[in-house]
């Protein structure tokens, strides 16, 4: 078994700490480090990056030939012309990529990222397609999220057919777009709808995402996606409330300058309880994505809430040096709480001084 440089690091912590505490002996320890070894350059991690690259330079490739002119009037003659030509063009060349996707990765499973990346073109082609589907059914201008709504089918059913992670992110993108859309179209395309403002209602749309992963966990098919949807209902959820904390549940810029700042801290401390309550839940099932996005929106709500209202009134010096002490107090009580689990544990309290130095030890590589 070949491992990266962080994963022989973790295994080797844990091989050793087995070792000292007499959980096993010298002779088991030896033959479980020589059952890995670690590689020297993480030729993964190379590919992964590569291809992305490789995407994003065709992206800025098509956007250069849109900057040439002479392309360019050349290009506008060719997207000229029908608009249901031009659907089923794009229609075929996405069934095309994602027929040589599907074929490539049944023959070499081993070619993740390639065959991702092909499977990535074939996305792009298919929402070329819906696009000009829907200028040649002249609704484009008109009621267009009908569009998201159809991009979501079709790339729901593509990423259960395959599987794909992959587009089961751009289904849970065009679904967002969908719910942005439809509620505006819906409301007229004013700033309310049902009385909330567009970040209100993602911070709904967000609870609904992540309140369908735990439904996943009971759906074999679904199961595989279920961390990915956690992730972009938390990702909507944080964002929505970040949104909220600063412009409040306002519609307009006007009436959002006519409001004291103070008027708008039940936002911020909504989504303090929010981040919190990830974090909390996600240290109680041992879950790092809930910890990630709590801790990192946490920190992103308070230094928001400081350019707020201590930027131009307290010395930065004064306002971080609160922010160690709240941190320092909230880690003493972790400590105290993490000590305590030890000494509840039978048969742990007379290693809990060895754990505790091991740890120390295990962090500091």
């Amino acid at each position: 078994m070949k491992l990266n440089k962080k994963q022989g690091r973790f295994l080797d912590g844990i091989i050793s700490q087995w070792l000292k505490n007499g959980t096993v002996t010298a002779e088991i320890a030896d033959v479980l480090k020589n059952s890995y070894s670690v590689r020297a350059f993480d030729f993964k991690r190379l590919a992964k990056y590569s291809f992305w690259s490789a995407i994003v330079c065709a992206i800025i490739a098509v956007a250069a030939i849109f900057a040439d002119d002479a392309l360019f009037y050349l290009i506008k003659r060719f997207f000229t012309s029908s608009n249901t030509v031009l659907c089923i063009i794009f229609a075929v060349l996405a069934a095309a990529a994602f027929f040589f996707g599907l074929k490539r990765r049944g023959r070499k499973p081993e070619k993740i990222f390639s065959n991702e990346a092909i499977i990535f073109f074939g996305v792009l082609l298919t929402a070329v397609s819906i696009i000009y589907f829907g200028r040649a059914i002249d609704i484009i201008f008109v009621h267009f999220s009908i569009l998201f709504l159809l991009s979501t089918v079709i790339y729901a059913v593509l990423a259960f057919w395959f599987p794909s992670k992959l587009v089961w992110l751009f289904t849970l993108v065009s679904l967002g777009a969908w719910f942005g859309t439809e509620t505006g179209y819906v409301s007229g395309w004013g700033m309310y709808y049902l009385g909330m403002n567009y970040p209100l209602r993602f911070v709904f749309f967000g609870l609904a995402l992540v309140g369908a992963s735990f439904a996943f966990r009971k759906i074999k098919i679904l199961l595989e996606f279920r961390k990915l949807t956690l992730s972009i209902g938390l990702l909507y959820l944080f964002i929505a409330l970040w949104i909220l904390s600063i412009f409040g549940n306002y519609g307009d810029m006007r009436s959002w300058y006519d409001v004291k700042q103070y008027e708008l801290l039940h936002w911020g401390i909504l989504f303090a309880i929010a981040a919190i309550g990830a974090i909390v839940y996600g240290l109680k099932q041992d879950d790092s994505t809930y910890r990630s996005f709590g801790i990192t929106f946490l920190f992103i709500n308070l230094y928001t809430k400081y350019f707020e209202y201590f930027w131009d009134t307290l010395h930065k010096a004064i306002f971080f040096l609160v922010l160690a002490i709240s941190f320092f107090f909230v880690g003493s009580r972790a400590e105290k709480i993490w000590n305590m689990e030890f000494i509840r544990k039978p048969g742990k309290s007379k290693n809990l001084q060895d754990d505790k130095s091991s740890n120390n030890d295990f962090g500091g590589k």
